[in-house]
């Protein structure tokens, strides 16, 4: 029965790997600063043209509002990083019957997100030239937090991240995927519904208020995780047939065949033992208690047989009888012998 949940181990090692080669080609997947910028502005103009910009007005009113901006700053450094493992380990904890299946959507997604980071390098609303208007809220509350003043990564590990990625918003797709999980799998409360909810859509607010996303990129962070999912399962798929291939496969290596001359010997060796054994339990049988022992056969005198306690029979010796027919010749002799009933 294959097993349900995951080695522990072998989940970390893969979700480390996976990550640490996402980071990796996040940073150098920088591109070219003026062709970031210029998608940044294509992005804004389609959405202008579209009254779809919400990113101005949120950025506004972050920026204005400390309370707001102070707040959101917390949520965009942070929960990204914390929301996301935190449902991973629960899912592998409480629904492992699930869990390779979320597992796989969320790091397929992920990857599918490093594509369009590669492909499309696009500057973030706040790095856009200063006559759009956008403010960097994060750097404007930086005071307030351990995150850098020119990025959400830590104070002094700006260089270490890839600014130039707003295209798809990987913020928006995880916490879509931590919406689902919680709907999908958590309790039915009240509470529970309303996290998987307005997780997301708090996210979605808080990285254009803050000036790292455009609504372009949430809802490319959205279509990113529907492929992921899609993918997810075909994959698990083709994995367990891989698996099925090369584990047979394996198992049969492991067992070295038995060489010919051993098993003549083992073979030898057995049918020995059966030949003792024989003997030995027809004896046992001829001596357990109640034991009947076999009579003697009658012999055959010429043209008398010659019973062996008895002596000689009358009446030649024919040929043998069948097993029911001693039975009705002595039922014949007796009815000779008394003669016909009354």
């Amino acid at each position: 029965m294959p097993r349900v949940r995951p080695r522990w181990w072998t989940e970390l090692m893969v979700i480390v790997v996976v990550y640490g080669a996402y980071a990796v080609a996040r940073l150098m997947a920088r591109g070219d600063v003026a062709t970031a910028v210029d998608n940044g502005l294509a992005i804004l103009h389609l959405e202008s043209s579209l009254w779809m910009h919400l990113e101005g007005p949120l950025n506004d009113l972050f920026t204005q509002e400390k309370w707001l901006g102070v707040p959101s700053s917390f949520v965009y450094a942070s929960l990204h990083y914390i929301v996301t493992p935190a449902i991973l380990v629960w899912l592998y904890r409480r629904r492992p019957v699930h869990y390779r299946l979320m597992r796989t959507w969320l790091l397929t997604s992920t990857l599918l997100g490093l594509i369009g980071f590669t492909l499309m390098p696009t500057s973030p609303p706040r790095l856009l030239p200063g006559e759009y208007g956008f403010v960097d809220s994060l750097s404007q509350y930086a005071g307030y937090g351990w995150w850098a003043d020119d990025a959400s990564a830590p104070s002094g590990m700006g260089d270490f991240t890839n600014q130039y990625a707003a295209m798809p918003s990987l913020h928006v797709g995880w916490s879509v995927w931590c919406g689902v999980a919680l709907w999908h799998y958590g309790s039915r409360t009240p509470l529970v519904r309303a996290l998987a909810v307005g997780y997301p859509l708090i996210t979605t607010i808080v990285v254009m208020g803050t000036g790292n996303h455009y609504f372009f990129d949430a809802l490319a962070g959205v279509v990113v995780m529907t492929a992921g999912l899609l993918l997810a399962g075909p994959l698990l798929r083709k994995l367990d047939r891989i698996k099925d291939r090369v584990g047979p496969a394996a198992g049969a290596e492991a067992a070295a065949p038995v060489p010919a001359p051993a098993r003549a010997q083992v073979s030898a060796r057995a049918q020995a033992q059966v030949s003792a054994q024989v003997p030995a339990q027809a004896q046992a049988s001829a001596n357990a208690p109640g034991h009947a022992p076999p009579r003697p056969a009658a012999a055959v005198d010429g043209s008398r047989l010659v019973h062996p306690q008895r002596g000689p029979v009358d009446g030649p010796a024919g040929p043998p009888r069948r097993a029911d027919e001693p039975a009705r010749h002595n039922g014949a002799a007796a009815g000779a012998q008394h003669g016909p009933s009354a």
